[in-house]
C-alpha cells in the first residue's frame, strides 16, 4: 500500500493538516486574502491523498476560516461587515476618509500575565499573557477617540513584538489577524478627570462608549473600549426589510 493511501486511512492526519493551517491563520502568519497552498502542494507536503487534503480544507471552509474559489484555489477569508454600526472600523481610515489629518499617540503598552480582571474581560478561563494598550487618535490635531485594548497572546502571539508605537493596534489587527465574530456594546458616560484630559473636553461632558469583543472560531482575539466626545461623534446604520 502506498504512503498516500496509508496516510489517507489515518483519521487523524486530516485533523493535523487542518490544525497546521488553522494555526497559521489564527497567529496571523497567513493574513486575510493569503492564498493557501494548492491541493497538490499539500498532498506532496504531507504525503497523503487528495481526499485527505480536501476533507481538511472543507472543514476549514465550514468554520469560515477560508474560502474556496473554483480554479483559483483557497484563501484566508476576509471578514464580512454587516452594517455601519456593526462593522469593525479602522479609525485611521475613518479619519482619513473624512479628509482630515490623522494623528496617533501610544499612551501606554504593557506585556503581562493576565489578571483575573483581564481574563474576565476577555472571557477566557486559562491563565496566559496579554498585551494591554492605551492610545489616542486625533483628527486635525484634535482628540478624536481614546482606546483601551487587551490582546490575548494565546490567540495572537505576534502582538507581543508588534510596534504599536508606530501602528495603531486596531489597524494592525485588521491587517494581520482574520476574525469571524464580533460584538459591540454601545453606551454613554460622563467624562471623569482622566477621560476629560485625554479627550480635551470638560469634566462631566458626555462621551460615547463602544465596547467591542472579537473572536476567531470561538477563540478570543481582543477586547477594546473606545471613548469618543459625545458632541462630535454619532453612529449611523441603515437596515433593509426581509
Amino acid at each position: 500500500m502506498s504512503l498516500a493511501t496509508d496516510a489517507a486511512d489515518k483519521p487523524t492526519l486530516y485533523k493535523r493538516i487542518r490544525a497546521d493551517i488553522e494555526t497559521r491563520i489564527l497567529t496571523g502568519e497567513w493574513p486575510p486574502g493569503h492564498r493557501i497552498p494548492f491541493e497538490h502542494e499539500l498532498v506532496a507536503r504531507y504525503g497523503c491523498s487528495r481526499m485527505t487534503v480536501n476533507k481538511a480544507l472543507s472543514e476549514l471552509a465550514q468554520a469560515d476560516l477560508i474560502e474556496r474559489r473554483r480554479r483559483a484555489g483557497s484563501f484566508v477569508r476576509r471578514p464580512q461587515h454587516q452594517s455601519a454600526v456593526l462593522k469593525i472600523a479602522d479609525i485611521r481610515a475613518e479619519i482619513t476618509a473624512l479628509g482630515r489629518g490623522y494623528g496617533y499617540e501610544l499612551i501606554g503598552r504593557k506585556l503581562r500575565a493576565a489578571t483575573a480582571a483581564d481574563r474576565d474581560r476577555l472571557g477566557v478561563k486559562k491563565a496566559g499573557k496579554v498585551v494591554a494598550i492605551s492610545c489616542r487618535h486625533s483628527a486635525d490635531k484634535v482628540p478624536f477617540a481614546v482606546e483601551d485594548r487587551l490582546i490575548d497572546l494565546s490567540s495572537v502571539p505576534e502582538a507581543a513584538t508588534a510596534d504599536f508605537a508606530r501602528e495603531p493596534p486596531g489597524s494592525w489587527l485588521l491587517h494581520h489577524v482574520p476574525w469571524t465574530e464580533a460584538e459591540h456594546t454601545i453606551s454613554a458616560i460622563v467624562a471623569d478627570d482622566r477621560t476629560a484630559d485625554a479627550l480635551a473636553i470638560a469634566v462631566g461632558a458626555p462621551c460615547l462608549v463602544i465596547d467591542r469583543y472579537t473572536w476567531r472560531s470561538a477563540r478570543t482575539i481582543t477586547a477594546v473600549r473606545l471613548l469618543y466626545p459625545g458632541d462630535s461623534h454619532r453612529l449611523v446604520a441603515r437596515f433593509k426589510g426581509g
